[in-house]
């Protein structure tokens, strides 16, 4: 079975999504520290021509806190305002009306959560894109927050008896194949090839939020792009 761990993020980009179309289970390693500016809860697409940041705004985060700890803003108002920042952004691309119907979905799911919300939101994403991944909460299952870095991910291969671990291609100097080898378990990194799309008749901006590769591009086109990598 090939495996793959990574924090939930939303929205992400297209190498995240590679990454979870290329294996068979995918766990979304929540019950580790959240990491405050990172990808957890912000993303980019694309405002007039130029990469726009957006944030999902939470209570009372901290680094101190483990993801699936942290709940998402009272502030009934900032869905709202995520949306209309999109349809402004991308009423005229030529997928518009239904990549938008998945992503005011995705946004408008009813949990207080942050990781649930996410989690909620990958379920109704991959159906759309017809990923066939099974998705499971580090939370729910492996009991081993007492491991740490590498000893913990092979803790997970080992109880979910993986014979290939792939893990995002900034991680190479995090773990070694040496010891993945030892306990008979291949381990590559997956690297993303360039992609391009028409994007109105913009200067191409690239990596942005998979709800920007939706608005410009069929399932059939985002599906051959999902394949549009090498492991190394």
């Amino acid at each position: 079975m090939r495996l793959a761990i990574m924090q939930p993020y939303f929205l992400p980009y297209l190498g995240y999504l590679q990454l979870l179309n290329g294996v068979d289970k995918f766990v979304l390693y929540d019950d580790v520290n959240y990491i405050n500016k990172g990808w957890i809860n912000r993303n980019r697409i694309l405002v007039n021509g130029q990469e726009y940041l957006f944030t999902i705004p939470l209570k009372e985060a901290s680094q101190n806190k483990l993801i699936n700890e942290i709940f998402l803003s009272n502030d009934p108002k900032w869905r709202g305002k995520l949306l209309k920042t999109l349809e402004q952004a991308y009423k005229k691309a030529p997928f518009y009306s239904t990549a938008f119907a998945v992503t005011e979905k995705i946004i408008n799911l009813d949990a207080e959560k942050l990781s649930d919300w996410i989690a909620d939101g990958f379920r109704i994403l991959v159906d759309y894109l017809d990923i066939q991944t099974e998705i499971v909460p580090s939370s729910s299952l492996y009991q081993n927050t007492h491991l740490k870095a590498q000893e913990r991910i092979l803790d997970i291969c080992k109880q979910e008896k993986a014979v290939h671990y792939i893990n995002p291609i900034g991680g190479m100097e995090l773990y070694d194949k040496t010891v993945f080898e030892q306990n008979h378990i291949r381990l590559n990194f997956i690297k993303a090839k360039p992609i391009v799309y028409p994007q109105f008749k913009n200067e191409f901006v690239p990596w942005l939020s998979i709800v920007d590769i939706m608005m410009f591009n069929d399932v059939t086109t985002i599906q051959g792009f999902l394949n549009e990598y090498e492991l190394v």
